[in-house]
Formats: C-alpha cells, structure tokens, sequence
C-alpha cells in the first residue's frame, strides 16, 4: 500500500513549500501578477463567506494529524476558571482601584462580568454549532466573511500575545515583591530607551517559555495540572475575601467613586482584560467529548461564578487599603503587609503566581489552536497548522505564539499591554455578537435582498447607535440627553430586528432572547471601548494597519488561491466521476 502524503513527510520541515504552497508565490512573475490582480482578489475575499462543513471537515486536513478529543465540562470548567482567574484580577485591579475607580471598582467588574458573559453566550452557540479549534476565527469566517476573519484574526493573535506579554510581566512583578519589595528587581533598566519600554524582564520570558513547553506536551496533561491547581486557588481566594473583609474598614470605601462614573467605566474597560480567558477555552472545542453538552456547562456556569468571585476581591481589596494606598504592581500581597499579615504577603502571592501560571498554561493551549485554524486557511503560512503525530497538539504554532509573546514581555511595561490587549479583546467580542446576529437572521440559500436588506438595516442602526453612545459618553457632550437619544435608537433597531423572521435555528444550544443579548452584547463593548483613552485607539489603528499591509501583499493571495484550486479540483472531480470508461477511478479532493 501506498504511504500517504503526511506519512512520507516527516514533522520538522522547513522547505518553501511548507511556508507559500500557493501559486501566487511560486515565482517573482507569479507575485507581480498576483499584486496586479489585488483589486479584483480583495473584492472577491470580500464577499466569499465559509461554510460549517468547510470549517468542520476540510481544514482540519491541513494539520495532517487530528487533535485529540479527550475534554469533559469538567475540564472545560477548571480551564475557563484557571486561564480567568489570576490574570486581570490580580493584574489591574491595584492600578484601575488606584487611578480610575477608587472602592468603585466593584461596579467596574460587574459591569465587565455582565458584558463578558453576554459575549461568553454567543461563544456558546457558535462552538456547540461548529466545534472546531478556530474560535471566534472560525465563527466569523462562516457569517461575516474572510477579509472581516482576517482583521478579526490578526487581533486575536494581537490579543494573546500581548496578554502572555502582560501575565509574564506581572508574573515577574509579583515574584520580585515577594523576593524584595521592588517589582522591578529582576528587570534590566535601559535609560537610552523610550519609558514605558526601558525595563527588559528577561524572567518574564523565561515564565513563557516555561509554560509553553508544558503547554505543548499534550492537551490531557494540561488539564488535569490546571483543575487540580484551581483547587488551591479556590481555597486562597476563599482566605483573601474572608481576610479582606475581616480586617477591612468601611472607612477606606469612603468615597465610593472618588473619579465618578466616568471612572468606573474606564475602569471596567481595561479589567475586562480578567474576563478575556473564557475565549480561549473556546478554542478546545474540537477537543471535547460532547461539546453539545459539556461547552455550555463550562463556559456559562464558570463565567457566573468568576463574575461573583471577582467582585468579592476587588471589594475586599479596598476595603483593606485605602484606594489612594494601594500598591499597583503587587495590589493584594502588599495590602496584607500594610494590615500587619505579612505573612500572608506571601500565600497571596504565591496564590498570584501559581494563578497567572495556570492562565499562561490555558493561554498558551488557545493561542496555538487560533494559529492553528488560521494557518489552515492559508492567512497565515500553513507550517503553523500541523499538528505532532505524537502529542496530537499543534507544536510549531506554539513555538510561533511563544517567540512573539517573549519579545513583547522582555520590552513592554504593563500599562502600555493592558490598554492594547482591552480594545483588541472588546472589538472580536463586538464581532462575535454581530456575528451571532446575522447566523440568526441570514441565510445564503434562503434569505432574499428585501429580508437581507432589512437585516443589514437594523445592524448599522444598533452599531451606529451604540458607537455614538459610547462616543458621547467619551466626550462628555450633549450629556443625558445625548445618552437617552442613543439608547433609544438602539432600543427601537432592536426591536426592528425581533420582528424580522429568523433564518436559522440552533441546532443544539442557543442564545435565549435574540436579538435583544447579542444587541445588548454588542452595545456594552462598543461602550466600553468608548472609555478606553485615545492613546489605546492609536496603538489599535497602528497593528492593524500592519495587518493589512501583510494582508494586501500575503494573505489575500494565498487565501484566494486555495479557495480557487479547491473549487478546481471540486469541479475536475465531478466531470472526471462524470466520463465513462476512462480508467480512473475519480479524483480524491485534499
């Protein structure tokens, strides 16, 4: 019998095939032709939409090798729990308490909570329907189309590299306070540098390395060293809160909001980043046993109880220290030595890292699996998108996300990740519940142009309306006469939308009252985003800017010319089962 093609190849390879298998670039005359014909292959990228089947059964040939199913809700619970919690909660809450919200940041995490659970809701929907290790990628790719994936990609990767950035920053920050009271005692300081990115933290890199090579080992493994250290956190949060109550002082929750709602909003912007977790344990469905059953057990029922246990830290920190006190490095394990527990100094940190070290666990699973999905559509090179014979987890995406992240977290100080990672995290969330819309109410094969243009009109008046809500929010302009207005414009968009017939059902699991949770999902993200600081928007358009440099001159091309030679080969296949006695037996489509 004849090897297959993945048989006779080994894992580590390096060729130009591997990296441009496309015809665009097979030569310099390929490429100049490519580049000329950009206009005609973007607008064609443009309308092109994928398929549940395409995402299910086609692509994940490209890895050559099948992940390994081997999760329960179980898992997914504990993963979801241990990537959450122990990033943001013990990152920037210190910093937000501090300069935003002041004992307000309480209403900052609910409000955060409430909106990521909106957003974890229509993640369900979509990762029961279409289980695959793509994620949002994937989701948006199928309703929203590929030049919209592509943007919707490059911040996911954007969002994960920046976020182990952070958590390795913070794993250092954490470590040197409880070694020596200075945060900074590991860094290397470089005065030639810009601030903000003159403190190199080579430990922050080794923690990333570290972790992602555990990572890489084998999905099972991770889970099962993720849940049983969650237990332990569990039990040390449970210390904090009851601690932090105990020895707090309704006097230091005086004044509440010192900064105002303004402030409470900003606030809740950037700690979003604690929720931004959940969506890489959406990622793992195409490793799940049931995900039917075990993804909306996961995600919804962990998401509620981290929502409660974060609002009992943030209100416990304050009310042991004073806002104004607080240290915004290592916020929880200096609070206890301003109380007098230096002792505890140390379990809460030790809590702090063992947590940050589970969220760079889960986090580096669900980076590799979004490099995987996207490498197996060809945006990006498909060496990325293979998956080892033997640990059945996709290693070379690994070492990609790892090498990136490193970088990053050797230069960038936290406050410059954290507002970068917030807006990136809110905008896919954004999509993903305009997504869930048009799955709802739009469907290729039956929708016509009256229904589709009347779906397209309640879409851009609840965008539109939420975006000029969250913009005069920012500005402070017209007041509440201005957020009255707005609101009430996405109200009646809202309503315009349950009037209209849905095109599709559900076919297991499904968001209850739609439209009016992924329209509300979609106005408090687009609000949140609203109170992130101009500078957070600059850094934004930037990345993506670069990201449409490279998708002009790389990923257009390649993306237009698998679509083309699939569609060539579906075809050939059909006239070639067509013919009559010529010896073939038909063509086997990749």
């Amino acid at each position: 019998m004849e090897e297959s093609p993945s048989e006779q190849r080994s894992y580590w390879r390096w060729s130009k095939r591997d990296f441009f298998p496309e015809k665009s670039f097979e030569d310099g005359e390929s490429y100049c032709k490519a580049l000329a014909a950009t206009c005609p292959r973007l607008k064609d990228r443009l309308l092109n939409r994928s398929t549940d089947s395409h995402e299910l059964l086609v692509l994940p040939r490209a890895s050559e090798h099948r992940m390994n199913r081997c999760l329960t809700w179980w898992d997914l619970t504990w993963l979801a729990f241990g990537s959450v919690v122990g990033s943001g909660i013990f990152v920037v809450t210190g910093q937000e308490a501090r300069f935003h919200a002041g004992p307000a940041i309480v209403l900052s995490y609910a409000a955060s909570g409430f909106s990521a659970l909106l957003s974890a809701l229509c993640y369900t929907e979509f990762a029961v329907d279409v289980p695959v290790a793509g994620g949002s990628f994937s989701f948006l790719r199928i309703e929203l189309g590929d030049f919209l994936a592509f943007v919707a990609a490059g911040n996911i990767l954007l969002e994960a590299l920046v976020g182990a950035a952070g958590l390795g920053r913070s794993w250092s920050s954490y470590f040197a306070s409880m070694v020596k009271s200075d945060p900074d005692f590991f860094r290397i300081r470089i005065d030639s540098f810009k601030p903000g990115f003159n403190l190199l933290d080579p430990l922050a890199v080794a923690v990333l390395l570290i972790t992602n090579g555990i990572a890489v080992s084998g999905t099972r493994k991770t889970s099962i060293l993720t849940w049983l250290s969650s237990l332990i956190t569990t039990l040390v949060i449970a210390f904090i809160i009851i601690v932090g109550f105990v020895h707090g002082k309704a006097s230091n929750l005086t004044p509440f909001a010192p900064y105002g709602v303004e402030g409470i909003f900003n606030a809740a912007a950037v700690v979003y980043w604690s929720y931004s977790g959940f969506d890489m344990v959406a990622t793992m469905a195409e490793e799940t046993k049931k995900p039917s059953r075990d993804i909306p057990i996961g995600l919804v029922g962990s998401m509620s109880m981290i929502t409660v246990i974060y609002c009992l830290m943030a209100l416990s920190l304050v009310t042991m220290v004073k806002y104004s006190e607080i240290d915004v490095d290592a916020a929880y394990s200096v609070a206890f030595v301003q109380i007098g527990m230096t002792w505890a100094k140390y379990l809460v940190s030790v809590c702090a890292l063992k947590g940050m070290t589970t969220s760079l666990l889960v986090g580096s699973m669900g980076q590799a699996r979004y490099t995987t999905q996207i490498a197996r559509s060809h945006m990006i090179p498909p060496f990325f998108a293979l998956v080892h014979p033997k640990t059945g987890t996709p290693v070379n995406a690994t070492l990609l996300t790892t090498i990136c992240s490193s970088v990053i977290a050797l230069f960038s100080s936290l406050d410059v990740l954290s507002s970068v990672f917030s807006i990136s995290t809110l905008f896919i969330f954004m999509l993903m519940a305009v997504a869930l819309l048009v799955r709802r109410y739009y469907s290729r094969e039956s929708t016509g142009k009256v229904e589709l243009a009347r779906v397209l009109v309640c879409l851009l008046v609840i965008l539109v309306s939420s975006a000029v809500g969250a913009g005069l929010w920012h500005t402070g302009k017209l007041g509440w006469i201005g957020y009255t207005v707005a609101a009430g414009v996405w109200f009646f968009g809202t309503l315009a939308m349950s009037l209209l017939p849905k095109q599709r059902a559900p076919k297991v699991w499904g968001v209850p009252l739609v439209p009016w949770l992924p329209s509300l999902s979609v106005a408090t993200n687009l609000f949140l985003m609203g109170s992130l600081g101009s500078e957070a928007f600059w850094r934004f358009f930037i990345c993506t800017a670069v990201m449409f440099v490279y998708y002009f001159f790389v990923a257009v091309h390649a993306t237009y010319d698998v679509e083309h030679q699939r569609n060539d080969n579906s075809e050939q296949g059909k006239n070639d089962a067509g013919m009559e006695d010529d010896g073939n037996e038909g063509v086997v489509l990749p």
